[in-house]
């Protein structure tokens, strides 16, 4: 067990914030102080930070860079601060566990009315939307912004700050939803925690308040929304953001709303884009409320593009992934492998990225949907060991957490990387009659009698949800080819490609693209049917990022285009007994557009391809299947 103490006296702000890390944890003086206690590689409960009698409570505004509500001020955002009631008594010095929210102060009930009309041609103008009226409620005064946290960490010696969004509850300005003021609004807090930025005791007024009790360093975390902001602090580079553990968070507004090229909702709420969320967290001040809607919400309206669907900079500016370079933060990344609101894309291509840039990075996945925490043993090895600062070899641990089939999600299965390293790409074809279920082979139909080289065909019908398409025994709404019957387990992990050759009737057209386990049973077990899903629009075919495509050609009915693109991560164990299943319809009716019915898409069986990544690569597919190896 090794203990710190939380520091000696020193005049505040006299020393870097490295330097006052360095001096908090020299040995105790004669005197000794209350500290951290260390043991296991993490922080433990103190008795003496653990009585919520003593912490210390009080709120704040921490001026920033931006004057995004058009005042011709620099805009204030609203803090909070729970901390150890030693750091005024004994002068202890604490690293801080942050989260920010637009959440905080309320946001505007779920009212489809108010959401796009999801009935719109593809590629066609949409209807206008209804903005939502200012349903949610100022909250003139919230001194205790969130108790997120504060009984977890508090006892362990660190103190808890939150902070509301720019133009939501207390904090000036106008919400942006992805725009640069919401990465520098927590970009401004950290500042201030360090020294670098001032503190007021209210909103306009001229009253400082500095971090004294600080050491400058600070760990991030937070879940969907609030898991998106810590790495958006942490792209602005600002020094003291030592580690953050994003959990579901939303690393790109475009992946969000879009699915290459074409107009997607996040599952659950079907019709929403980035200017209906604008209305649902707007909850700031309501002087400022027309300047905001003019200047930022109608602008959005103005941008989004529901016609085409397409990537622009408007998206680019609110894409994470862009901006990158600017993270130094250690990043423990979480995310369920079945959240169909925010998708695991989102994870997985922020940690790709850092792996390649070296920054420290581990991943916790779990079956689940959204939301979900690593366990609390991970997140304190993980801030003990980059935000206290304690070298507990952390890095030495399993890059990768998976939560198997059926598990506890406390107890995820360590491996070596996500994802599996023995994972390869294996190629199946489609072929037979996929209005009945056709068949789904490794090799494809290699015969020399053109077998494999058919076509089928898909008629456009939005009222029939996917899983009903994939329960039914017959139907002209949807292809499904499957693998014969598994007769051993196949372990999926990565990301499947589809690369399909389709034409329509109509100048353009959903394409959706399930991957599923059969029989489908309608189990509520959460891995039993789905495996995973894509979207495309076959306009942007010819892109050269799909992902992110900047123009479409459109379609010319009955001319064949080739579109190959990302289904979303997986990590999934099949089980003996199924059959692998490609479903191939137009438009899903829980996440797409709703064009009128009876566009007619033919695909070119011949052409299209499925790419599974399989743990063994097609030798265990083979063999789980019965199939004789090319040896």
């Amino acid at each position: 067990m090794r203990r710190y103490s939380g520091g000696v006296d020193q005049p505040r702000y006299a020393a870097p914030a490295a330097a006052l890390l360095a001096l908090s944890f020299l040995p105790p003086p004669a005197a000794a102080q209350t500290g951290l206690v260390i043991e296991d590689g993490q922080a433990q409960i103190v008795p003496a930070f653990a009585d919520s009698s003593t912490w210390v409570r009080h709120d704040l505004w921490v001026e920033t860079e931006f004057d995004s509500d058009g005042d011709g001020r620099p805009d204030r955002v609203h803090v909070d601060v729970t901390r150890p009631g030693q750091t005024d008594g004994e002068g202890l010095k604490v690293p801080v566990i942050y989260e920010t929210s637009p959440y905080y102060s309320g946001v505007a009930g779920i009212d489809f009315a108010h959401f796009w009309d999801l009935r719109q041609e593809v590629g066609g103008e949409p209807r206008p939307r209804d903005p939502f009226p200012p349903t949610i409620r100022h909250i003139e005064s919230q001194p205790r912004i969130s108790r997120s946290h504060m009984a977890t960490w508090v006892p362990r010696g660190f103190a808890v700050v939150h902070s509301q969004s720019p133009g939501t509850g207390q904090s000036q300005g106008c919400p942006t939803v992805g725009g640069a003021n919401e990465s520098l609004g927590p970009k401004a807090v950290i500042d201030w925690l360090n020294g670098r930025a001032r503190g007021f005791t209210t909103v306009d007024g001229n009253e400082e308040v500095e971090a004294y009790w600080a050491t400058g360093k600070v760990g991030m975390t937070g879940t969907s929304y609030n898991g998106t902001l810590p790495l958006a602090a942490a792209t602005t580079g600002v020094e003291g953001l030592e580690a953050i553990i994003p959990i579901a968070p939303n690393t790109s507004y475009y992946h969000y709303y879009r699915s290459n090229g074409l107009v997607r909702a996040p599952g659950g709420y079907p019709g929403e884009d980035i200017d209906v969320l604008f209305d649902f967290i707007f909850s700031g001040f309501p002087e400022v409320r027309d300047y905001c809607l003019t200047n930022v919400r109608d602008e959005m309206t103005a941008q989004l593009d529901r016609t085409t669907g397409d990537y622009s900079d408007f998206w680019a500016g609110r894409d994470y992934l862009n901006h990158i370079d600017g993270v130094r933060a250690a990043t423990l990344m979480s995310h369920g492998f079945n959240d169909w609101n925010v998708m695991p894309e989102h994870s997985h291509r922020i940690s790709m990225a850092l792996r390649e840039r070296g920054v420290p990075l581990q991943i916790y996945y779990h079956q689940g949907g959204h939301g979900g925490p690593p366990p609390l043993e991970r997140m304190n090895r993980w801030f003990t060991r980059y935000v206290v600062g304690v070298e507990n070899g952390v890095e030495d641990d399993a890059a990768a957490w998976i939560v198997r089939e059926g598990d506890d999600r406390e107890e995820p299965t360590p491996y070596p990387s996500y994802p599996h390293p023995e994972a390869e790409s294996v190629t199946l074809r489609p072929d037979g009659d996929g209005n009945w279920t056709g068949i789904l082979s490794v090799d494809g139909p290699a015969d020399d009698d053109g077998a494999g080289d058919g076509t089928g065909t898909v008629v456009d019908n939005f009222s029939f949800a996917g899983d009903q398409l994939a329960a039914a025994e017959w139907s002209n709404h949807r292809l499904l080819y499957a693998t014969p019957e598994l007769r051993e387990d196949v372990h999926l992990s990565g990301v499947a490609t589809v690369s399909v050759r389709v034409s329509a009737d109509a100048p353009a057209a959903n394409l959706s693209v399930w991957l599923v386990s059969l029989p489908w049973t309608g189990s509520e077990e959460i891995n039993d049917d789905l495996i995973t899903k894509g979207w495309a629009d076959p306009s942007n075919a010819a892109a050269e990022d799909i992902a992110s495509p900047r123009t479409g050609t459109g379609l010319t009915p009955g001319e064949f285009v080739e579109v190959e693109f990302a289904l979303q991560p997986d990590d999934q164990v099949i089980p003996a007994g199924s059959r692998i299943g490609l479903m191939i319809f137009s438009s899903d009716k829980d996440f797409t557009l709703h064009p009128d019915p009876g566009t007619t898409l033919t695909v070119d069986l011949g052409a299209t391809r499925l790419s599974l990544p399989v743990v063994g690569g097609s030798a265990a597919l083979r063999r789980a299947l019965s199939v004789p190896t090319s040896d």
